[in-house]
């Protein structure tokens, strides 16, 4: 029996170590690369010990206004995140406690979901070109919010419904209103299914591609659509392109450790709060 259980964890975390490797593999090239310069980068099989170079990273600020991008970026992810939270918040919070809309409103959320993104590039793009938002950070914050908001809004539902109704009806005996209720209350325990939804938001944002692509020009340009233009007529330089790609990365990466031990502490206290 010991042998089988023994058998069965080194089985478990064999299929651990490859699934995980499968992902930090390709991230780990992308890095070694970034910081080789280009004879190495192209060089086959490839040279694992060398000298470390920034000359990538130097060439896609100096070459290329990447730090107008990472801006932009920050920008309209943030933008439409918190935009996204502030309506789905009231809207999740209002079908779950006044069941507005019945299941019918919740099975329409889902069905603006059904249709593939490039279906609807093309409308978008004419409905921006018509109200003069083409080429805004605006426009596009817009067209994020119009896909995103309905996964906004089922995610939090799940998080209101949690709550009980007897800690806003105790609030309000002692004189809160239903807005201070909401706000003073209902909010700070959900804190974690709202910080769960923006962040998730601003993944999606930040890595969105097709409609950055469509909907920007070279002013309002995101980091995905100006790592796309690295691939010129002349090749593509895989040094610029991987710098390019760390630099999209790293925000990420930082965000997820920095929400997931405010996450961990709100699960432990926030019902206390």
């Amino acid at each position: 029996m010991k042998i089988k259980k023994r058998l069965g964890l080194i089985l478990a975390n064999t299929i651990l170590i490859i699934a995980s490797l499968s992902v930090l593999l390709p991230i780990l090239w992308v890095i070694r690369t970034s910081i080789a310069n280009r004879l190495i980068a192209y060089k086959i099989p490839p040279v694992w010990i060398f000298t470390p170079t920034l000359d990538n990273f130097r060439m896609i600020f100096e070459t290329y206004p990447f730090q107008d991008y990472f801006l932009n970026s920050l920008i309209i992810s943030t933008a439409a995140s918190l935009v996204a939270l502030l309506i789905g918040s009231l809207a999740a919070y209002s079908i779950a406690r006044f069941r507005t809309g019945d299941p019918a409103l919740r099975l329409s959320m889902l069905s603006t979901q059904m249709l593939p993104p490039i279906a609807l590039v093309i409308p978008i793009f004419l409905i921006m070109n018509v109200i003069k938002l083409w080429d805004s950070m605006t426009g596009l914050v817009l067209a994020y919010l119009s896909f995103n908001l309905p996964y906004t809004v089922w995610i939090l539902i799940s998080f209101f419904q949690g709550i009980p109704v007897e800690m806003e009806e105790a609030a309000m005996i002692d004189g809160c209103s239903r807005f201070q209720s909401l706000i003073r209350i209902v909010f700070p325990v959900a804190l974690p299914g709202l910080l769960s939804a923006g962040v998730y938001n601003f993944i999606l944002n930040w890595n969105e591609f097709l409609f950055a692509l469509i909907l920007t020009g070279r002013n309002t340009r995101t980091l995905p659509v100006a790592i796309s233009s690295l691939w010129t007529q002349q090749g593509v330089n895989i040094g610029a392109v991987s710098a390019a790609t760390v630099i999209t990365i790293l925000p990420v990466i930082l965000l997820t450790f920095v929400i997931q031990k405010f996450l961990v502490r709100n699960l432990t206290f926030g019902s206390v709060k």
